[in-house]
């Protein structure tokens, strides 16, 4: 796959502290397309730091709503879907070029500085949960073709997080091939939600995702998040 087969979706809200170094990782030649909710001036920021190839969609929404919102704009074969509080480090987009036998790839998310065992610790996670059957996918770090993505229907707009998981399952159990690539690595470069609690953050992750894997969380329970959002916001 080329930079030309690839959309990069990224969800913003409030991201003016991080979004300099995000866009300074991404390679120039990547189609970006951004859908804002933000109340600061990270809208502006994109579109001063980055007016080539770079779509700004100013919506309020949630999160797995930018997603899909970026989804339908998107024209290119593949969708990468991140968000801004992470970095793509020298060599990314380049191992992208070998990729093209699944509909779906997905990496993990490390840590170059707090919180290093961590993310180690969830990746080898993901690598486990996959080995089972299980895809792991996390938002931050997921390639999807975009044939493959309107063909289950998209992302569930009833959810608020939890999205990127319960998409790449449906995706899976629609017969689609799902990769996990443990040499496509992010880095995280927030850490609120982890400093705020690990094991909150940790357990919510697992209860949702169980929940939603086997269908028994209720349909009213889906709008939801849980708390998640609240060591991000503050």
């Amino acid at each position: 796959m080329l930079p030309a087969d690839i959309t990069l979706i990224l969800p913003t809200r409030d991201e003016a502290h991080n979004i300099r170094q995000f866009l300074a990782s991404v390679p120039a030649q990547i189609r970006l397309i951004v859908v804002d909710a933000s109340r600061d001036e990270t809208p502006d920021l994109i579109e001063t730091l980055r007016p080539e190839r770079t779509l700004v969609m100013r919506e309020p929404g949630s999160v797995t709503q930018a997603r899909q919102r970026g989804a339908d704009l998107a024209r290119t074969e593949w969708l990468l879907f991140s968000d801004a509080d992470i970095l793509f480090p020298p060599g990314y987009f380049e191992k992208l070029a070998c990729l093209s036998e699944s509909a779906v790839y997905y990496g993990p998310k490390l840590s170059t500085d707090r919180f290093r065992a961590y993310y180690n610790r969830i990746a080898r996670a993901q690598a486990l949960s996959h080995a089972c059957g299980i895809p792991a996918a996390s938002g931050s770090n997921l390639l999807i073709r975009r044939d493959a993505l309107a063909c289950v229907g998209g992302f569930d707009l009833r959810l608020t997080c939890n999205e990127d998981s319960e998409v790449v399952w449906r995706l899976r159990r629609a017969g689609f091939r799902v990769s996990f690539r443990k040499d496509l690595v992010v880095h995280a470069t927030d850490h609120r939600r982890i400093a705020g609690s690990r094991w909150n953050k940790t357990r919510h992750s697992i209860t949702r995702c169980i929940l939603l894997y086997t269908n028994l969380m209720p349909v009213k329970y889906r709008t939801y998040d849980w708390g998640y959002w609240q060591h991000r916001d503050g």
